[in-house]
């Protein structure tokens, strides 16, 4: 078992009633697999939060702490790329 610590980079994904009816029910999937797609789950932690307090700006999706709002499930590929450097 990988310890927390472990993971370079940590994905939190909003699972609050509003994130979750505006599409970030499906984007943990995505998320992992686009991590096991490139190679990268054992680098990635992957964690669903409750409720960020943003509701009115979700579905919200935080990448090593830098916290994104009005996250389209469908660009999350094209932001993970951004954010590792693969585009």
């Amino acid at each position: 078992m990988t310890a927390v610590s472990d993971f370079p980079h940590e994905i939190v994904v909003c699972m609050g009633s509003a994130c979750f009816a505006r599409g970030n029910v499906g984007s943990v999937q995505i998320i992992r697999n686009y991590l096991e797609d490139r190679g990268l789950a054992d680098k990635v932690k992957v964690t669903g939060t409750l409720c960020q307090d943003s509701c009115k700006e979700g579905p919200n999706v935080c990448f090593d702490g830098t916290c994104l709002c009005k996250v389209d499930p469908s660009t999350l590929p094209d932001l993970l790329d951004e954010r590792f450097g693969l585009k």
